[in-house]
């Protein structure tokens, strides 16, 4: 059973925890046009305004919040397209620790 399936990743982090987190990290970086809050886990982070600039400072930012390295076969476009994208990439990189 996958972690996101239990509900926490195996350091103990609730998914919904990470989802907060990840949704700090974007309010502080991503330079959104909207309010991170009235944006669904789906949304396209790209539509709502996010540039390719500030998804690479949203990834530093991530990397540091979350002390994992995202190895370049994640550094696409669809990695960080939205909250669920990037929680989905977090708990991977979290489960290898």
């Amino acid at each position: 059973m996958a972690y996101a399936e239990q509900g926490q990743v195996p350091t103990g982090t609730p998914v919904g925890d990470i989802r907060a987190r990840i949704r700090s990290v974007l309010k502080e970086h991503s330079q959104l046009s909207v309010d991170v809050s009235s944006l669904a886990d789906t949304a396209d982070l790209y539509e709502a305004g996010m540039t390719s600039r500030a998804s690479v400072s949203m990834m530093l930012a991530l990397e540091s919040e979350f002390e994992i390295e995202f190895p370049d076969t994640m550094l696409r476009r669809d990695v960080f397209e939205s909250v669920e994208a990037i929680g989905a990439a977090v708990e991977q990189l979290l489960a290898r620790h």
